[in-house]
């Protein structure tokens, strides 16, 4: 059983200086006073979970608890992971974010925000990935708000920490705020591209920012639309059922013994 004062790992996807890590770590100190930062020292935008394996990564101390990896969002969970508990106690929570927009819909893919909490449940340990897309303008209530939100989450791990899942939590402009669940939204980013220039046979585009803002009853944006918090339990090892007599059919073509359809 992890300890009461949990140890806490906070990295993020917009980099050291980032001020939505800043208050995530310090709502996550109302938790513990055992809080590492690991961060990368830029801002990476749908860096997805890639690894950094074709050159060397440097990891430097920043301050006390405090590091910078110049690799990306999910190397800082590795870099956590490997170095940084090497005969000390593993982590008992990692936090991702505070992200400086939305992670909604097919961004589950796309984000490095999301990336650092699977890679996090990918090491056993339970995962938050927070995002918000509005400035903080009033930060003692709403880091209070964050703390009781964190809290209740650590206190009820064991009803949604399964292996390989993880919370993604969407705030909306306005802290403290009811709490909802929400179905995950079909909001695809990287829809349209814009084009610079064209010649015959080559093209120099610009994949468009933003997002359409699709909206379905009780997805994540029509929870956020009306002022809550949006909470969904996101799953990596899910692999949808394949069906006996397809498979047998696809066996059958690959042996050459009749053809498929």
């Amino acid at each position: 059983m992890s300890p009461a004062a949990p140890r806490i790992l906070v990295c993020n996807d917009d980099g050291i200086a980032s001020p939505g890590l800043a208050l995530l770590a310090t709502a996550a100190q109302g938790l513990s006073g055992d809080v590492w930062v690991v961060a990368p020292s830029r801002k990476w935008t749908a860096a997805s979970h890639q690894l950094t394996y074709d050159r060397d990564i440097v990891l430097v101390e920043d301050g006390p608890r405090r590091y910078v990896c110049d690799g990306a969002p999910a190397d800082c969970v590795v870099a956590a992971m490997t170095l940084l508990v090497d005969g000390a106690a593993p982590f008992d929570l990692a936090l991702a974010g505070i992200n400086d927009t939305h992670n909604v819909g097919e961004d589950s893919a796309y984000s490095g925000t999301m990336s650092i909490a699977r890679e996090a449940t990918f090491w056993g340990v339970p995962a938050i990935a927070v995002s918000r897309s509005a400035r903080w303008t009033d930060t003692a209530p709403e880091i209070a708000a964050l703390r009781r939100l964190l809290s209740a989450a650590w206190a009820t791990r064991s009803e949604w920490a399964a292996d390989g899942h993880w919370l993604g939590v969407n705030l909306p402009p306005r802290l403290p705020a009811a709490l909802r669940g929400a179905r995950l939204a079909r909001d695809k980013i990287a829809s349209a591209v814009d084009i610079v220039e064209h010649t015959p046979g080559r093209w120099v585009y610009r994949v468009r920012r933003g997002r359409p803002g699709s909206v379905t009853a009780g997805d994540e944006n029509d929870v956020l639309r009306v002022g809550h918090v949006a909470v969904v339990r996101h799953g990596a090892r899910h692999a949808g059922a394949l069906d006996d007599d397809w498979l047998a059919r696809m066996a059958a073509a690959l042996a050459d013994d009749e053809p498929v359809g």
